[in-house]
């Protein structure tokens, strides 16, 4: 079912009229719907890497500094129940692209160089570039891709799944390094002036003189392309890949917090980790504002929608001290943790004239749920059958009108399978294969410290029937005990 999804939304626009371009077919060997230009807002996706809940000042951080972020907080809307698609990047980013939750996207886990393949989107997944463009956005991602690379997965590149133009990393472990050799401008290798000791053949490890630092890279494509389609409504992936860690760098110096300078916190007397980690956050919201402030100057402000967020939750691989951050705020668990440390992250959503100013909102959503709220914005069927919910009411102050989830879904692969789901945006519900679950009250518990399976077997059965029908098999990614 989830295979035929593209050609069934194919063919709806068949069905009423739309004519097709056979230079676009030519260009990323697919098929690309012509419209005109869409009466929709542009939309620009910002996604932090490894960012964690409490990372941001707006969401109770008080070391790290992110004066812009916290601007965009009270001159917009702040989600407080908001989730990832996943706990690990691959995953949490095919969430986002085809709106299908963990249970039912194509790519479920890390893959890596292993099996290329199974990390990799095919042709009949539809994503959210392809469901903009064939409105006629101009389609843009810069930064962090991971869901396709040359060889065995070139499928999944990012001209190929509806991206008209990409500058950045390919695959995962490439984007470890904040200062790479080379990158990528669609698909060919930019050289770069950085000098890196590779580790591994994926792209892999630290500059030895660094140089030009990716997110920087990034966001100053991401400035030219604001200006140059700020006459048509266009689509942004800005993926950036900090505060990930550099994790060969920190496996052979011992610190993967790789950043052009320590910014505000050079004198602190933190370890160079530390302060690296935190400087990272800082430059992050930095870029965050640059672009904000473009808009304002271009006259945009109040034609595009911004979404920021993260992938999942914090990470503790670059050799820093996280206790010191309390990155994940009140939630237990990182990276890699199926309770909310894991995988509750920040959402701020930025409108001027739209969106009230300072607004924050318990609505329960998820990264899947951006697919459905750029298909509202942009007039266009939504895919269906789909895990997304639009967002649209909730950003116009109609919380009423909004859909609400009956269950989340998320899965983990790595060390044994395992399953999360949330039940009626109260019930946190957790288990190994095989294992009974664990039932958390997440309304009074929200460390997810205390079982209650015991005292509420009618709800424990409840997610225990879900979880059991909960995914679509894939011959990829099959539940294993370890």
């Amino acid at each position: 079912m989830w295979q035929s999804l593209k050609v069934l939304f194919l063919l709806s626009f068949l069905a009423s009229g739309v004519v097709w371009s056979p230079s676009a077919m030519a260009q990323v060997d697919q098929p690309t719907v012509v419209l005109g230009d869409s009466r929709g807002p542009s939309i620009i996706l910002i996604l932090a890497d490894d960012l964690g809940y409490g990372e941001l000042g707006c969401y109770g951080q008080q070391l790290i500094q992110t004066p812009r972020l916290d601007q965009m907080a009270a001159e917009g809307l702040r989600f407080t129940r908001f989730y990832s698609g996943a706990t690990v990047c691959a995953p949490s980013r095919s969430v986002l692209m085809t709106g299908q939750h963990h249970g039912h996207t194509r790519v479920r886990g890390n893959a890596g160089a292993a099996n290329p393949s199974a990390q990799a989107l095919r042709p009949e997944d539809l994503t959210l570039a392809e469901l903009l463009r064939s409105v006629g956005y101009r389609t843009a991602l810069f930064g962090k891709w991971g869901l396709g690379d040359v060889g065995a997965a070139e499928s999944g590149l990012p001209g190929r799944q509806g991206f008209d133009e990409f500058f950045g990393y390919l695959n995962q472990m490439h984007a470890h390094n904040h200062f790479p050799a080379f990158l990528w401008q669609n698909e060919q290798r930019v050289l770069l002036r950085n000098t890196v000791h590779a580790v591994g053949t994926a792209g892999a490890g630290y500059a030895t003189e660094a140089v030009e630092y990716a997110d920087d890279l990034f966001t100053e494509r991401s400035l030219q392309f604001v200006r140059e389609q700020r006459e048509r409504p266009f689509f942004l992936f800005l993926s950036l890949v900090t505060p990930h860690a550099n994790n060969e760098r920190t496996r052979e110096q011992g610190n993967g917090a790789h950043v052009p300078d320590f910014g505000p916190y050079a004198d602190r007397d933190w370890s160079e980790q530390d302060r690296g980690h935190a400087a990272m956050i800082t430059r992050l919201d930095a870029h965050v504002g640059r672009l904000l402030d473009e808009l304002r100057v271009l006259g945009l402000a109040e034609r595009t929608l911004v979404l920021f967020s993260s992938d999942n939750g914090p990470h503790n691989e670059s050799g820093h001290n996280p206790s010191r951050f309390r990155p994940a705020g009140p939630f237990s668990g990182m990276k890699r943790s199926l309770t909310d440390g894991g995988i509750r992250v920040p959402f701020l959503a930025w409108w001027p004239g739209t969106i009230a100013a300072g607004g924050v909102s318990e609505h329960v959503g998820y990264a899947g749920d951006v697919l459905a709220t750029a298909a509202e914005l942009a007039d266009c069927p939504a895919p269906s059958p789909t895990d997304s919910l639009s967002l649209v009411p909730i950003f116009r102050g109609q919380p009423e009108r909004a859909g609400q989830h009956e269950f989340l879904y998320w899965e983990f692969h790595e060390g044994g399978f395992r399953q999360a789901c949330l039940y009626q945006q109260r019930w946190k519900a957790i288990r190994r294969l095989g294992g009974v679950a664990q039932l958390f009250d997440t309304q009074i518990d929200v460390g997810e410290k205390t079982d209650v399976a015991a005292q509420h077997p009618d709800i424990l059965a409840r997610v225990t029937d879900y979880m059991n029908g909960a995914r679509s098999e894939s011959s990829d990614w099959v539940p294993r005990a370890k």
